[in-house]
């Protein structure tokens, strides 16, 4: 059955992604009667979403009228991280209109995360960058009930579970919010307005303090039946493994990721495997990967071995994925791309080794275009679903006629 989508959504939408557009194109884009789009045209100025911009290029005869997004719609997008915070303002079209990062800890629980959020996007304000919010979208890094805004029994997230995320900021900025887990967020900032704009099966993994996937199917998120779906960082690789956060052992996880990362450098470091890094630590305390990808950078061969390894059991977790879900592009995002070439060339060898041709011979796996604003625009987008009236980490083609009589 096809699914109903709203005229004001439909038009929203494809102003957000295009620009400006006169009435007619949208008449012919949305395969929309002229006088149900001008009707729908009327409310949405009232309910302040869309303001006529003069007259538009003539196409021959009279010229129709210019419409675009109101310039004072704007979006919060919040991107949290386990030792990170990120957030961005934007307007309608998802342009940024201000910006802030600082280093977080996700551990501090979520009343002074949240209430830290909070007075960032007050100060914001006062900064003259809103005058209020048409909605939040905010990444938590752990699972998370989508449809509760909370989150379920995240692993490295310390007293948030079940906490209301998205009724608490809600409340204290008067605007609808909606709350994903990190990488779904970041695997819809990229097919958005990264390197997969064009990608219907997306596998997007993010390797930063932990690991995590986000898979998108005919370009819609797959959360599965409770929204856990793409927590590979937890899938076992070695049966008696380390310790992994979430109580089991031999996670992927628990193997690679920033915070295992640190841990194999310093024993490097203090067994005597890699003086460069032995000299880091006797003049800091402490190691990260930023150390490892500067020493491996400098020849380090400790440092390489450490990322290959990494990178060779990332690979093979995601060989077992390809087979499964057979993606159209991979796509590394988070913290530890940082790592750079020797990382990603390992997981594209194992991967390519172990996967089917069939499945591997057009598919790219490639670096995230956009970086660490992945989440950022994933989260802004997430907000403009919300506010537009679409279903928030669905979106659908604003173009595709809705179906017979339910425009």
């Amino acid at each position: 059955m096809s699914e109903r989508v709203s005229v004001p959504y439909r038009v929203l939408s494809l102003l957000r992604d295009n620009g400006p557009l006169s009435r007619a194109q949208l008449s012919d884009r949305l395969e929309i009667p002229r006088p149900r789009l001008l009707a729908e045209l009327d409310r949405m100025v009232a309910a302040g979403k869309v303001l006529e911009a003069g007259p538009a290029a003539s196409r021959g005869g009279r010229r129709s009228t210019l419409v675009q997004l109101d310039p004072g719609l704007r979006f919060a997008a919040v991107d949290l991280g386990a030792s990170s915070l990120d957030i961005e303002i934007t307007d309608g079209g998802l342009e940024p209109v201000a910006s802030y990062s600082e280093a977080a800890d996700i551990r501090s629980g979520p009343v002074a995360v949240l209430d830290r959020v909070s007075e960032i996007l007050h100060g914001l304000a006062a900064q003259g960058h809103y005058t209020r919010l048409d909605a939040i979208g905010i990444g938590l890094p752990g699972p998370v009930s989508f449809r509760d805004g909370v989150p379920v029994s995240p692993p490295i997230m310390v007293g948030w579970n079940r906490y209301p995320v998205r009724d608490t900021l809600a409340r204290e900025h008067g605007c609808p919010v909606v709350v994903d887990n990190d990488v779904n967020v970041m695997a819809l900032g990229e097919r958005h307005s990264g390197v997969a704009r064009t990608v219907e099966h997306l596998l997007f993994v993010k390797i930063g303090s932990g690991i995590g996937s986000g898979m998108q199917h005919h370009g819609r998120i797959y959360r599965g039946a409770e929204g856990c779906a793409g927590d590979i960082g937890h899938i076992q690789i070695e049966a008696g493994g380390p310790v992994c956060t979430c109580g089991n052992t031999g996670c992927l996880e628990a193997y690679f990721g920033g915070v295992a990362l640190a841990r194999d450098a310093t024993a490097a470091a203090r067994s005597g495997q890699s003086p460069a890094l032995a000299e880091r630590l006797a003049e800091r305390g402490t190691l990260s990967a930023v150390d490892v990808a500067e020493c491996a950078t400098s020849g380090d061969t400790a440092c390489v071995t450490l990322i290959r390894d990494g990178g060779h059991r990332v690979g093979q977790v995601l060989a077992t994925l390809v087979s499964f879900m057979n993606p159209s592009m991979i796509v590394i995002g988070g913290g530890l791309t940082g790592l750079g070439y020797v990382l990603l060339s390992e997981i594209r060898s194992v991967v390519y080794k172990r996967s089917l041709p069939l499945a591997t011979g057009n598919l790219p796996i490639v670096m995230s275009e956009l970086g660490p604003r992945a989440g950022v625009v994933g989260a802004a987008l997430l907000a403009s679903e919300l506010s537009y009236g679409g279903q928030p980490g669905q979106p659908r083609d604003p173009v595709a006629p809705a179906a017979s009589g339910h425009l």
